[in-house]
């Protein structure tokens, strides 16, 4: 072979490694490119437990969201709440509850969910094994069985099936009551760090037995029992779950006087902050599993985020010892147990206070 040759079978050997390089090279930069791709659909999913306090007058209703966007409904309110939740839950996206829990058969709790339940598909019902001899009762048994659906019983120690997270019944752990209020479903939820529990209108015999049963009550936020009633919210309950924040469900100006004066001295005492529905409307609660953000929103169906000048509206707030109050961003605010609340300034005048100079409400 000539070196003429030998030199242009070199070079093109030479070309042939080049061109195999290149290629290899473009194999591995479209395999890295699916990477990104790949997380960012990942990351397009919230990753975080949503649990909205709606505000639904006197009465509980509470939409739970998981990390994997299905919805579980705790309570209905009453039945003229029915519309307004069933709307509440529309504009949140709700196309179906994998799970909706009536806490017992109170009006006030299971009023709406008749309504709810003729809505919206719903894949599983719990209630307490207990009945009760009204029309909403009956009206909701009526729904249930409409949508051949079966009544799974909501009693301590069973799991709930909410895909994203940890959700069982805690109480009630007996089965005979003087109070239908005692029979309340007791749930706890946790989702990373974070743990919610939602009482119903679980009373002081409901709480101290599910204390004596064992189970783990440390949570981060307490639906207050009973609407914040006296007769829920017993110190050793209080002092075992310590809670950081409180939710109390009650509506304005209601005729029971919820929440109790009792009650609140309570939270107060061991540092608790307060959100209240009659004072800031719908409460929402966010976790991505290590930390909590609270947001609030005035009427049941405005979007989930809210302007500065919203929640500047929301309340009043008073100083207990300087028998000031103050627009909600006032940099003067007191600390939480040295704080009253109104929803009116005229109600903070009646009561004595004087308006702060420095945020002029």
């Amino acid at each position: 072979m000539s070196k003429k040759r030998w030199i242009i079978m070199l070079l093109l050997l030479f070309l042939m490694s080049l061109l195999g390089g290149c290629s290899q090279s473009r194999s591995t930069f479209t395999e890295q490119n699916a990477l990104p791709f790949d997380n960012q659909k990942k990351g397009s999913k919230t990753d975080q437990l949503e649990v909205c306090f709606i505000d639904c007058g006197q009465g509980d209703s509470i939409l739970i969201k998981s990390p994997t966007g299905k919805y579980m409904l705790v309570d209905g309110g009453k039945s003229e709440e029915g519309d307004n939740i069933t709307e509440f839950l529309r504009n949140q996206g709700v196309k179906q509850l994998a799970v909706v829990v009536g806490t017992h058969p109170h009006s006030d709790h299971i009023g709406g969910l008749a309504k709810i339940i003729n809505t919206f598909p719903v894949e599983k019902v719990y209630l307490p094994r207990v009945t009760h001899n009204t029309t909403a009762f009956e009206t909701l048994l009526k729904a249930i069985k409409g949508k051949n659906l079966k009544i799974s019983t909501a009693r301590q120690g069973v799991e709930i099936p909410l895909e994203g997270i940890k959700a069982r019944f805690i109480g009630p752990v007996g089965e005979n009551y003087e109070d239908i209020n005692n029979y309340s479903a007791v749930i706890r939820i946790d989702y990373g760090d974070n743990s919610f529990i939602l009482t119903g209108d679980a009373e002081e015999i409901s709480e101290k037995e599910m204390i004596d049963s064992g189970e783990k009550l440390k949570a981060d936020v307490l639906k207050v029992g009973h609407h914040g009633s006296s007769s829920s919210t017993c110190l050793a309950f209080l002092k075992a779950v310590a809670p950081q924040y409180a939710v109390i469900m009650c509506g304005v100006d209601n005729d029971y006087g919820h929440p109790h004066r009792e009650t609140l001295v309570a939270l107060d005492a061991v540092g608790v902050k307060v959100y209240r529905t009659d004072l800031h409307g719908t409460i929402i609660m966010k976790s991505d599993g290590q930390k909590i953000n609270i947001d609030t929103v005035r009427g049941n169906n405005q979007p989930l985020k809210t302007t500065p000048e919203q929640k500047q509206d929301n309340v009043y707030i008073g100083n207990k010892n300087s028998l000031k109050f103050h627009r909600s961003d006032c940099k003067s605010l007191p600390y939480e147990k040295n704080r009253v609340y109104f929803r009116t300034r005229d109600e903070a005048v009646e009561k004595g206070y004087s308006p702060c100079s420095k945020c002029q409400p």
